[in-house]
């Protein structure tokens, strides 16, 4: 068995430390170019560079994705993109256009580079042309099974990485490499810009019909034909780390605070618990299933994991996420006086109760005793987002806990 990472991504500062507190071995972010999620809230210059400094601070690494598919106009703009990371010092590169690997290679040689899964990773000549010009890692096209990465693994020299995502959202065009954003709405998938188009709720229109909308499955709500289930392979860590993977990715470079907690803490106990222990893991199943419920998410599948998915991965009657909890905050500092200090995210008051989520498994259950804003006024609600606070919740908190309300 390799040594297994566990790989988190990080929508801003904020999510980062989160992520490196809860148990990631290393996170992915973006940049405020040229990477494949210009709507996430991504990195300024300073803030990734104190985001890489608090990652190597607490042993943990940081990868920058630089995995646009270029065009001519992009191209001046990331090699001076490139020259800035140079100096910022990431950890790997994220990366899918042969372009912009050369470029790369030339300008920051020192860093790592990391094939994107949007290069269509498929077959181990792939992954031994890109070892021959210098790549690290490569990260594996979504439709893989695990018999074909094992059997990647045993064609490829020992010090090459695989990478492969084992939660998140899954896209319905192969690799990720979508035409439809592009088409429907004019944003470019491929270029960072995409607006999801696969989620949407299709009808058939006939020619001489127009204006007349049947839908595509007999359903009133009409049918969403490409809304696919979220990966999740928290109940398959035996399979797994057997396979010959390096690093297990987490989907969702646009998620918040609560989701990225969750999945890494969960995660990361799944991965440990077998490594001390494959007994040890499947005694706490219950608790994996239960925890990776708690964000967030489209029902579950395992992808193309063991096979051909069939009709039972789609979601047909709605686009819309499970959602058990509501994200409050975190602890950025708890004071002498045991209060705890938040910078509010969605509204919570007075006499509520709310759980306090810690990276070391626990959920304690709390009630808030008191509120009191900026100026020290005792207030009964917190109603405005981005408000910061001070919250007297009456039992142990810590810097960098969560705090959330279960929805009824």
């Amino acid at each position: 068995m390799r040594n297994v990472e566990l790989l988190v991504p990080a929508s801003s500062l904020e999510v980062l430390r989160i992520a490196v507190i809860f148990g990631a071995d290393a996170v992915y972010i973006g940049g405020e170019a040229f990477g494949l999620r210009a709507k996430a809230k991504n990195f300024s210059h300073d803030d990734m560079k104190a985001g890489i400094a608090f990652a190597h601070e607490h042993g943990a690494k940081v990868y920058v994705t630089v995995n646009i598919l270029a065009h001519n106009a992009d191209l001046e703009g990331v090699r001076e993109y490139l020259y800035e990371l140079k100096e910022l010092k990431p950890d790997a590169l994220i990366i899918a256009d042969p372009g912009i690997f050369t470029y790369a290679r030339e300008i920051c040689p020192e860093i790592e580079c990391h094939i994107s899964t949007q290069a269509n990773n498929t077959n181990y000549e792939t992954y031994l042309f890109w070892h021959r010009l210098g790549a690290k890692r490569v990260v594996t096209a979504r439709e893989l099974s695990l018999k074909e990465i094992r059997e990647i693994r045993e064609h490829i020299p020992e010090d090459m990485e695989i990478e492969t995502f084992v939660h998140g959202a899954m896209c319905i065009s192969y690799s990720g490499r979508c035409l439809l954003s592009s088409y429907l709405a004019g944003r470019d998938a491929n270029r960072g810009a995409c607006t999801h188009p696969c989620r949407w709720k299709y009808s058939v229109v006939e020619e001489k019909r127009p204006g007349e909308y049947m839908p595509v499955f007999e359903n009133e709500r009409g049918t969403f034909i490409f809304n696919s289930k979220d990966l999740c392979m928290i109940g398959h860590m035996d399979d797994i780390l057997n396979s010959g993977i390096d690093s297990l990715k987490i989907e969702g470079r646009m998620k918040n605070a609560l989701y990225v907690a969750t999945v890494a803490r969960t995660y990361r106990k799944a991965i440990d618990d077998y490594l001390e222990s494959p007994e040890k893991y499947q005694a706490n199943m219950e608790w994996y299933m239960d925890q990776i419920s708690n964000c967030t998410y489209r029902q579950f599948t395992t992808g193309f994991f063991y096979g051909k998915p069939d009709e039972d991965a789609q979601i047909y009657d709605s686009n819309t996420y499970v959602k058990e909890y509501t994200y409050l905050g975190y602890a950025e500092e708890v004071d002498g006086n045991g209060l705890v200090h938040i910078t509010q995210r969605n509204k919570f008051t007075v006499g509520e109760s709310i759980e306090i989520m810690k990276p070391d498994g626990r959920n304690l259950t709390a009630a808030v005793r008191a509120i009191y804003d900026e100026e020290g006024n005792s207030v009964e609600s917190a109603p405005h987002p981005q408000q910061k606070l001070a919250v007297d919740l009456g039992v142990e908190v810590e810097e960098y806990d969560l705090l959330r309300r279960a929805e009824p």
